[in-house]
């Protein structure tokens, strides 16, 4: 039932096309909660160090994905030395959502409109699953780090705080 029910969002799109194992998982919590990223684990009743937010990062004039755990934040300094620059700053919301396709609270590092470099925190590596947005507010995918890091393309090193 939870497939149904996200058919059509990019990520889980591309998940199937792929053939990777994962499983979706709907919660509800409001996307202006404050600690959005633990009350989202709660819901899911998964611990928070599984579960990683998604940010898009302007690294010298160019977007970047970051891909880190709740528990933290992202480590701008840590994520433009990564992707090989000097300056990060978040990007505006009105840029993340555009090149992403996807809105605030939503935005999945998988099945993006545009594909950016992408880095993710090496803490998911030690994780059997993880979870990430499936591309839209309410719904987490979780999948093998490695999947993730593959279908990404993603690099992984240490960006958060």
């Amino acid at each position: 039932m939870a497939k149904k029910a996200a058919a059509g969002t990019p990520a889980t799109a591309l998940l199937t096309a792929q053939k990777v194992e994962h499983t979706l998982h709907p919660y509800e919590v409001s996307p202006e909660a404050p600690n959005y990223g633990a009350l989202v684990a709660e819901a899911l009743g998964v611990g928070a160090e599984r579960v990683f937010k998604t940010l898009i990062a302007e690294v010298d004039g160019e977007l970047v994905v970051g891909v880190v755990p709740v528990t933290g934040d992202l480590d701008l300094k840590a994520l433009a030395h990564a992707a090989g620059g000097k300056r990060a700053n978040l990007a505006d919301r009105a840029a993340a959502e555009r090149s992403s396709g996807y809105v605030r609270g939503g935005i999945s590092p998988l099945g993006q409109r545009r594909k950016l470099p992408t880095v993710v925190d090496d803490s998911a590596v030690a994780l059997d699953r993880m979870y990430v947005s499936a591309g839209r507010r309410g719904l987490q995918v979780a999948l093998a780090p490695a999947d993730l890091i593959r279908l990404t393309e993603a690099v992984t090193a240490t960006i958060r705080t």
